[in-house]
């Protein structure tokens, strides 16, 4: 069966075509997801919402707006960052530093030798120690500048400021 037909059957409430898109569809939304909680369990549930979600408002998706995977995914993008932003994900994480994401790109592991072969670590590495917490909590752990702010004990403005001259930055790194 042609995805165009699942999903019209999807918006006909049919569970078979609804299971068969869960299929496709979940493991990659579940890679998405957990990139951005980098929690297994959290984004399982997250998972789980989001197919939900798609369930409750499939009527609204339309191929004239896009792709039904784009559409998928902005709805995956955006549960996982709500989630991010929940009183209980932020307990759950207290011990988490800044540091998080600078291990994950100085670590020898698999994931930082993919980074390497597209050439990602050295960007960041060429980056200051201030860039690196605000580039991580605002793109990696979609903190809002508000909460960054917070987090970081600096002023919004200070926030908006590094947030711009950091993208700037990686901007020339990445034209040279």
């Amino acid at each position: 069966m042609q995805p165009d037909d699942l999903i019209l059957r999807l918006q006909q409430r049919d569970e078979k075509a609804f299971e068969r898109l869960y299929s496709l569809y979940s493991q990659s939304i579940f890679g998405v997801i957990n990139s951005v909680l980098h929690d297994t369990e959290a984004s399982e549930e997250v998972l789980q919402d989001v197919f939900i979600k798609v369930w409750d408002n499939c009527d609204s998706y339309s191929s004239k707006k896009g792709r039904f995977f784009t559409w998928l995914l902005n709805i995956a993008r955006n549960a996982a960052i709500d989630k991010t932003r929940s009183k209980s994900f932020k307990n759950q994480k207290k011990n988490l530093t800044q540091e998080y994401f600078v291990d994950i790109i100085e670590s020898k592991n698999s994931f930082s030798n993919k980074m390497d072969a597209i050439g990602i670590s050295k960007y960041i590495k060429t980056l200051g120690e201030e860039c690196k917490k605000v580039i991580n909590l605002l793109f990696f752990k979609g903190y809002t500048q508000k909460e960054a702010s917070e987090e970081l004990n600096m002023p919004l403005g200070t926030i908006k400021t590094r947030n711009r001259l950091c993208i700037n930055k990686l901007r020339e790194i990445l034209v040279e």
